[in-house]
């Protein structure tokens, strides 16, 4: 079965959890059943439980429910081969994604993800980048609140720079302004998995420090840290370090390299949480540090757990990307998402780019939204997932 004839646009696996609920949801609440509904399914490993939320979350009877185990690479390869597009949010992805991925390379599935783990996405990379390039599989690594404010940022002001200067931003910082909402639990299994995985191999650490581990074959120059608070006399704030911006930096060096250097092999880029000025601001630095050793607190939030609909609604978060420029001039630009970071927001930013995978061809490969993307995905984040891309003055 072909793509362009496939029984589904999209298949949602994972819908029964926290985030796969939501994501459904997002299906059900912008699309509904009108004209631009894709034609979707929710996927699992209990018939029973998807039924379950189906029925919870509205969506109608006759949505199709396909049963797969993470584990079973026959179940993945049939679900894979009745669709387009599978979106997934079973992790960790580095225990749970190995056959998922195998099984869009070979059927030549489109993909997205929500992972944040580097060492499992260079292994992934290495395994089945020159094969989904041959397949035509095009697998999306971290579609959600990590990278794609980030990645997709950076693309655009880059973009802007281009057109208004005939060159790109050298160095770009990455300061997050405001975040209201937490981190999903997906994301606290992740960091946790992947630091029990760096304990017995080495070659993990070297991946988790390298800001090109995603980069095979190309090492640019020395990047700015981020780990050591400063003032910022241009943005009137600290800066301190932020705890995602190990795999923030990574996703976007990977989409320079992907897009054939667009923004310069000599681009430098970091990012940080702004405080305040004064006193004030730097002690919030100096604490933020402290608070990179335990990142999620005494008791860290458990996949399948997450904020109340009321908490999800009233999150929020503000990037702002600073091009700076040899003559020291610099353009401001700002990323703002309504929703929760870590399940609303992060919700729609996956269902949108499974619809833009679906509406937009490209070629196959292991890489990113912005690689694969880019501004077409900006477009349906800011029509339908409450994200806004713009200069700033």
């Amino acid at each position: 079965m072909t793509k362009a004839t496939a029984e589904f646009d999209i298949i949602v696996y994972g819908a029964t959890g926290y985030t796969g609920r939501l994501v459904a949801e997002h299906f059900v609440r912008e699309y509904g059943t009108g004209p631009e509904a894709p034609k979707w399914a929710m996927a699992g490993r209990s018939l029973s439980k998807l039924e379950e939320v189906r029925d919870e979350i509205g969506a109608p009877a006759a949505t199709p429910l396909i049963v797969a185990d993470a584990e079973n690479e026959a179940e993945l390869i049939a679900m894979c081969e009745r669709t387009r597009v599978v979106l997934t949010t079973v992790g960790p992805y580095q225990i749970h994604g190995d056959a998922l991925v195998a099984a869009c390379v070979k059927t030549g599935t489109d993909y997205a993800d929500l992972c944040g783990e580097p060492a499992w996405m260079r292994e992934q990379i290495d395994l089945h980048h020159e094969a989904a390039k041959a397949s035509g599989a095009r697998i999306c690594f971290s579609s959600g609140f990590d990278s794609i404010p980030f990645d997709l940022g950076v693309l655009m002001l880059q973009e802007h720079a281009l057109a208004t200067r005939g060159k790109p931003a050298p160095r770009i910082r990455g300061r997050v302004r405001s975040m209201n909402g937490t981190f999903s639990g997906g994301t606290a299994a992740s960091l946790t998995a992947t630091m029990k995985a760096a304990a017995t191999n080495p070659k993990i650490i070297g991946l988790l420090r390298s800001p090109f581990a995603l980069t095979p074959g190309f090492e640019g120059p020395d990047q700015p840290s981020g780990m050591v608070p400063h003032y910022e006399e241009d943005l009137g704030k600290w800066a301190a370090p932020f705890v995602m911006a190990a795999i923030n930096t990574k996703n976007v060096h990977r989409t320079n390299f992907l897009l054939g250097h667009r923004y310069g092999e000599d681009f430098r880029y970091d990012e940080m949480v702004l405080t305040s000025p004064g006193e004030a601001g730097k002690k919030a630095a100096d604490a933020m540090v402290a608070l990179l050793k335990n990142p999620f607190g005494a008791k860290p939030p458990k996949p399948g757990e997450g904020p109340t609909p009321e908490e999800r609604e009233s999150g929020s978060y503000d990037v702002l990307l600073v091009g700076d420029f040899s003559d020291g001039t610099s353009i401001r630009y700002g990323v703002k998402g309504r929703y929760d970071p870590g399940y609303g927001s992060t919700s729609r930013m996956i269902a949108e780019t499974g619809m833009a995978l679906l509406e937009n061809s490209g070629e196959g490969g292991v890489g990113t939204p912005g690689s694969f993307l880019g501004k077409k995905l900006v477009e349906r984040l800011e029509s339908r997932a409450a994200l806004t891309f713009a200069v700033e003055s």
